[in-house]
């Protein structure tokens, strides 16, 4: 069979190809083509377009690049068409796909949604419009399948793809330039407008803790020049590619909200998530949003397991409070820990990427 996958993000990229392994193990004739990134590529997608020119965020962010969106719209469009797959199966990235399911839809073309876009934290409304849009929802965080059965929809929870990238993970070792003094992993995201939004909060940090070690996980996908606010101080190094390396040596960390603070927990290491986006994106968000976390891991677990520092509340006395916590309050490390342990159970139902693929194509021959 022929699928069509739809990534917009390093972490669709990754999940998606993750997906496209497994779906290789139950469709031996299966061809593969989309929007992705080099890990889908490298499992065999022919990649029209690379996630690097899609990754826009934040309202005011996206309204100004609506001309080229259109443009990606309409080249998706026109492929997908030359294609003629079996399915399409849209990978988070909810702006975008959801305006390729209306496009799908309008010429019958079987669509599927692997991690749903997040329509139960804002516009709760939309959650009867992807009902109508797509023909199969495979879900990744267990309230979102009581979430959807109040739209009277059955969706298939399959766990969680980033649980399974933990298990996978071989460790390897990771030597730093400083090896005597604690290590404070900081992961600032993986776009342009994340790391630019943060990166300036950390000199101050970094020079109130000397007996710290801070080590930047940047991308290979953004400019070095980003960073330049951080390069010179004793204390502070920068690693690519090495993330899990990196958190499994460090004794706490900070980190951009989105998918890396679930990583994070479930690789046990006490955080801080932050985050800053622009006053008129935040603005928006803030009156749409109705959950009351930010974060993954508060949001698993319903309740507040790590300090979320978000816009204006992301100062640097602020975090440099809460990374004392982090690094001196044993009593506080060990409850986040314990709560971290918690998250992983509810997860662990078996491979995501496995089940998802498997009920994929048990839905396709029927």
């Amino acid at each position: 069979m022929k699928y069509y996958l739809i990534a917009g993000e390093r972490s669709g990229d990754l999940h998606g190809g993750n997906l496209v392994k497994s779906l290789k193990q139950y469709d031996n004739n299966a061809e593969f083509s989309g929007f992705g990134g080099d890990r889908m590529s490298e499992e065999g997608v022919s990649l029209t377009l690379h996630y690097k020119h899609l990754a826009f965020m934040g309202f005011f962010e996206v309204l100004k690049n609506l001309f080229k969106i259109s443009g990606y719209l309409k080249l998706c469009k026109r492929d997908i068409l030359k294609f003629k797959p079996d399915v399409v199966i849209l990978i988070d990235y909810g702006g975008f796909n959801l305006k390729m399911a209306s496009f799908l839809k309008k010429n019958n073309i079987k669509t599927y949604y692997y991690i749903t876009p997040k329509v139960w934290a804002w516009n709760q409304g939309r959650a009867w419009k992807i009902k109508r849009l797509i023909d199969r929802m495979f879900v990744i965080l267990p309230f979102e399948k009581d979430f959807y059965k109040n739209y009277d929809w059955e969706v298939d929870y399959v766990g969680n793809p980033v649980l399974d990238a933990i298990k996978s993970h071989e460790q390897k070792d990771l030597p730093l330039g400083n090896e005597n003094k604690e290590v404070i992993a900081v992961l600032p995201g993986s776009r342009k407008q994340e790391v630019t939004n943060v990166i300036n909060l950390l000199p101050a940090v970094i020079k109130g803790n000397p007996d710290l070690y801070f080590v930047i996980a940047t991308v290979d996908n953004l400019d070095d020049t980003l960073y330049d606010p951080v390069i010179g101080f004793s204390n502070v190094e920068l690693i690519q590619g090495r993330t899990y390396d990196l958190l499994l040596k460090a004794k706490a960390a900070i980190v951009t909200s989105g998918t890396a603070t679930l990583e994070t927990a479930l690789l046990k290491v006490p955080q801080v998530v932050i985050y800053k986006t622009s006053s008129i994106s935040y603005y928006i968000g803030k009156s749409l949003i109705k959950v009351g976390y930010i974060s993954l891991v508060n949001l698993i677990a319903d309740k507040p397991v790590v300090k979320e520092l978000i816009q204006n509340d992301l100062n640097k006395a602020n975090l440099k409070k809460e990374l004392n916590e982090l690094v001196s309050n044993d009593q506080h490390r060990t409850q986040i820990i314990s709560d971290y342990k918690e998250i992983y159970q509810t997860l662990d139902v078996g491979s995501a990427s496995d089940n998802t693929a498997r009920l994929i194509v048990n839905y396709l021959k029927e």
